[in-house]
């Protein structure tokens, strides 16, 4: 059967570019080599019967949010996506028995942080007051292709706002790193620490440049909607992408590896699959791919493929499933179980040296954990008054070269990652004494399971790509390449190694399509 367009990979930016594409008209096959659709939003029963993990993203907030779920906001809940709002979304547990969260409720939240420093209270206030404005103009540019006429106007808006003042404002909020930042802006330690830690899931530690922006965003965000995840699980947007695109006439093939892209009348014609088929596709085909897996679907790449193919992955990430008989007892505070995220990053410092130890290819003495708490919110994804515990543990390296602890002396991650595992255990235990007898089952998943799964993942790196400032903005993936556009005509690439990067979003796939259809 021949089609307007082929995607190959169906994860949330190749599922978004399909929906957007069928609404449009054009008919559309998505190809999956896995057993099932959703790439790195996955939800799955690992662990035991009944308990249902998302097994790598959880937050769906950007997606909730998004330009591509509000353009087709009633196609999506007609298919069966449900949401599950955390009005408390994050937290830092620290050491010394303390807490500080945010929550929607602003003076709540201001309320904790005038205990550590009324005068941060403050200037938090005013930071979500002035949200309000600088959001737009931020959210504009995120959503522009790179670049773009819409880009430029998404800048203008921000000059006519508030003028070069605001433009070099938020240049500087772009440039900076957390560190910098949030010294500039606050004194408190602890509220620095709390919100520094969002660095880390995009690969920025303390000290590295174009850090900030995460945070702030994150900050605000929470403070000013909450957070969102799936309910029943992050695989609800996946289902309903699914649903809506087969509705317009659209398919989803499982199972469908592609081997190779074809080229004929000088542009991507076809994909063949390793079944021997071949899906022919008119006007484009659409790589939801990290470029080097992209590299070996064309013989050979052209020269300026290889540009592409040199983006960096960032450190790699594990992922610890856990089916509990209850929530931890945070040695903070009960109040801490009513938050979406708790994160274990007690200092810069503690940050500063997991990602150095992790990047010189030693497993990190103590690593960043993102203890995600989802039956806080949504119950129903265990058995009546059972939990699952959903723990991202950055950063680590791709390949071992030895423990910065000298406990673990196996070298490669199948033989290293149980006995990781159990580190990770034994510090959320300090946080909250008698954690590990609340464990029922627990499966641990590596940088090199979480590659095997899903090729995108390089390294287990789950952004798909490194976000420093260099393989940012108008260098990802590469310079040149940064609209979605490869050295093959017809041949498009989207996902989080693409403008605007990693997230649930579908940023990159809107935008292709809108490109493609025109609207």
């Amino acid at each position: 059967m021949r089609y307007d367009a082929a995607v190959i990979g169906a994860g949330v930016n190749g599922l978004a570019a399909a929906v957007h594409l069928s609404a449009k008209g054009w008919k559309v096959a998505v190809l999956e080599r896995a057993a099932v659709a959703g790439g790195a939003v996955k939800t799955a029963e690992v662990t035991l019967p009944g308990f249902r993990h998302d097994l790598y993203a959880m937050n769906l907030s950007l997606f909730a949010g998004s330009p591509f779920f509000a353009a087709h906001k009633e196609r999506l809940i007609k298919a069966g996506v449900e949401f599950a709002p955390a009005a408390r979304s994050f937290a830092t547990a620290f050491p010394d028995g303390t807490w500080l969260g945010v929550e929607t409720d602003l003076e709540a939240t201001a309320g904790r942080i005038a205990a550590q420093n009324p005068t941060d209270a403050q200037r938090w206030r005013e930071m979500a007051a002035a949200f309000d404005g600088d959001a737009p103009h931020i959210f504009a540019l995120l959503a522009s292709p790179m670049p773009s006429i819409t880009a430029l106007r998404a800048s203008f808006g921000a000059w006519r706002a508030g003028g070069a003042a605001l433009l070099a404002r938020l240049a500087r909020l772009v440039l900076a790193s957390p560190r910098n930042w949030l010294d500039e802006n606050f004194s408190s330690e602890k509220l620095k620490v709390m919100m520094g830690a969002w660095g880390m899931h995009l690969d920025f530690a303390p000290d590295i440049a174009g850090g900030a922006l995460f945070p702030y965003l994150e900050s605000m965000a929470n403070q000013k909607f909450g957070m969102v995840i799936g309910k029943g699980g992050a695989d609800t947007i996946i289902a309903a992408m699914v649903r809506a695109l087969e509705a317009a006439g659209g398919e989803v093939r499982l199972g469908a590896e592609a081997v190779r892209v074809l080229t004929a009348s000088g542009g991507a014609s076809a994909v063949e699959l390793a079944d021997g088929q071949r899906i022919e596709a008119s006007r484009a085909i659409i790589a939801n791919l990290n470029p080097r897996v992209l590299s070996r679907l064309l013989a050979p790449p052209p020269p300026a493929h290889a540009q592409m193919a040199r983006l960096r992955p960032g450190p790699g990430t594990m992922m610890v499933h856990l089916a509990l008989s209850d929530l931890p007892d945070w040695a903070a505070g009960p109040a801490l179980k009513s938050f979406a995220y708790v994160h274990l990053a007690p200092s810069f410092a503690a940050m500063a040296k997991a990602y150095t130890e992790a990047l010189a290819g030693m497993l990190p003495v103590e690593p960043v954990l993102v203890v995600g708490q989802p039956t806080a919110i949504d119950p129903g994804r265990a058995p009546p008054g059972k939990h699952v515990l959903w723990v991202q543990v950055r950063v680590l390296p791709a390949k071992i070269d030895g423990d910065a602890a000298g406990r673990i002396a196996a070298t490669n991650w199948n033989s290293a990652k149980e006995a990781y595992a159990d580190r990770v255990v034994d510090l959320i235990e300090r946080y909250a004494p008698g954690f590990r007898a609340k464990v029922l089952a627990r499966t641990v998943l590596s940088p090199h399971d979480l590659e095997r799964d899903n090729p995108n993942l390089v390294g287990g790196d789950s952004l798909s790509g490194s976000h420093h400032l260099d393989q940012n903005f108008l260098f990802r993936p590469a310079f040149g390449f940064s609209r979605y556009r490869t050295a093959v005509p017809r041949l498009y690439m989207v996902g989080a190694s693409t403008w605007p990067g990693a997230g649930t979003g579908a940023g990159s796939g809107f935008m292709l399509a809108k490109i493609l259809a025109g609207s």
